[in-house]
């Protein structure tokens, strides 16, 4: 999960104005910080461990953590006691799924809790499709498949197409939070990578959403190579609020359980 995580910091300042069409850039940065991403990745961590309800919990995180990057209309979600879903297809269900691909024992489990987490706010069919896209690809990539499996999988289930490459499209890609227009590019940076940093810096080049997409890619590549550099991990961490880390090491156990 620190995978997905890490992909939010990194990504996270080089969006807008500040968008690089390149891999070379510094993954750190002074403004590097953990978004929404983050704090929405803990909250659906914390409830596969505890049991709240995921819709409860995402709303209680979110206002312990404000103004880290909510999307519009996820804020309006906020400041409803009803807590009611409103037809979202945005990439905010799939960037806070990578607890859920990295629990389960089957495929079929993993795919059930991966729409219930999107479903709470985002249940239009787009974005409980992307969640469970990338579900199916953290589940596939911990499980040891390869990576002809993972893209055959996800093209034949969920109908992308991901033939294509990072090195093609980074010309003309624009800033996109649809599920339909960043879930497929994340998978296919990890597709294209050769290791977890080069997958999050062909997320970044896109010069799109670029702390989501590095969050989506981040996940699936942690979980597929099964190795993050330790000074991406130390400077990540080094980032997080104690609560955060707190909830990697409860959920690490609570996977070590299961395995």
């Amino acid at each position: 999960m620190l995978g997905a995580i890490a992909g939010d910091v990194i990504g996270s300042v080089y969006e807008y104005a500040h968008i690089v069409k390149t891999t070379r850039f510094p993954l750190f940065t002074p403004l590097s910080n953990f978004s929404d991403d983050s704090v929405l990745t803990m909250a659906v961590a914390d409830s596969l461990i505890s049991g709240k309800d995921f819709a409860g919990n995402i709303w209680d995180f979110a206002h312990r953590y404000p103004n880290r990057g909510y999307g519009g209309s996820f804020k309006e979600w906020l400041k409803s006691d009803e807590k009611q879903p409103y037809g979202s297809y945005g990439n905010g269900s799939a960037m806070r799924v990578s607890p859920v691909g990295l629990l389960f024992d089957t495929m079929d489990e993993t795919l059930k809790l991966a729409e219930a987490t999107a479903a709470v706010t985002h249940n239009h069919p787009e974005g409980i499709k992307g969640a469970k896209a990338i579900a199916a690809a953290i589940y596939l990539a911990r499980t040891y498949a390869k990576k002809t499996d993972i893209e055959e999988f996800i093209s034949f289930s969920f109908g992308y197409d991901l033939g294509f490459s990072i090195e093609e499209i980074r010309p003309s890609y624009k800033f996109d939070v649809t599920c339909q227009g960043s879930v497929p590019q994340a998978i296919v940076a990890f597709l294209d990578s050769r290791d977890y940093e080069h997958a999050i810096r062909l997320a970044v080049s896109l010069g799109g959403d670029s702390d989501t997409i590095a969050c989506m890619a981040g996940g699936i590549a942690a979980a597929f190579y099964k190795d993050i550099p330790l000074k991406i991990m130390e400077k990540v961490t080094a980032k997080l609020p104690y609560e955060f880390l707190h909830i990697l090491n409860a959920f690490d156990k609570k996977f070590a359980e299961n395995i």
